[in-house]
Formats: C-alpha cells, structure tokens, sequence
C-alpha cells in the first residue's frame, strides 16, 4: 500500500502563489507516475497535473497549463506542485495520486477513475 500525505495548501490572494507538496510511503515511489487531481464543492474531481515516474513527461489541464509546475524528487519519495498566478477558480482541495498506469486520455488528460491511491487532501482558498 502506498500512503499520500499533502501539504502546503492555505489562503492566497488571486494573483498569488502556493506550492503544495506530497510525501508518499510504503512503496517503491520510483515506480508511480505521481498526479494532482482538484475537487470543489458541487463539483466532479478533475484531473489538474501528472508526472511519469521517471520526471521527463509531464501533463496539464488546459486550465492550469503555464502557471502550475508538477515535478518530483524521487530520492525524497515526493512530488510537487508550483502553482503561480493563482485564479478565484482554482479554489478546490487538491488531491495527491499514485498508480503504476493512469488511464491517460486526448494525449495529456488523466481520469480520475481507477487510479490506486489518493491522499487525503490539502485545501487551497484564492481571495478576489
């Protein structure tokens, strides 16, 4: 079993910047591609960024592409989210993922759907 563990979520103002992290255990971490999926309320889970597990292919959601940054340290068993000139609309909790095969979709998209393991969540709150 692989546990998740995110951190790094809290107010910003929009315009802002935050930098979430997830520290992951219990497996070999080098073997996960690594994502981060958002949820708001009324809201289905969607897929934001995805890192293949050797760091050399990253993906994005149109919505984020150019001001978020996933990357990942496999020596610290973690992996990162940048997000830069933050949106009243990226308000959500954010959600670590780990599986050995996301089910990738249009070239880039994740679903959120049968990955094997999720974190509990951090919240991010983006002021107007």
């Amino acid at each position: 079993q692989v546990r998740l563990v995110e951190s790094g979520g809290g107010l910003v103002q929009a315009g802002g910047s935050l930098r979430l992290s997830c520290a992951a255990s219990g497996r070999t971490f080098s073997n996960y591609a690594m994502g981060w999926f958002r949820q708001a309320p009324g809201k289905e889970r969607e897929f934001v960024a995805g890192i293949r597990r050797s760091g050399t292919t990253t993906y994005y959601a149109d919505s984020v592409k150019g001001r978020f940054t996933i990357s990942r340290d496999n020596a610290k068993n973690s992996v990162y989210l940048q997000m830069n000139s933050l949106k009243p609309d990226d308000a959500a909790m954010y959600y670590c993922s780990a599986d050995l095969a996301p089910d990738i979709s249009d070239g880039s998209t994740w679903s959120p759907y049968g990955i094997a393991y999720w974190g509990k969540g951090t919240l991010v709150t983006v002021s107007s």
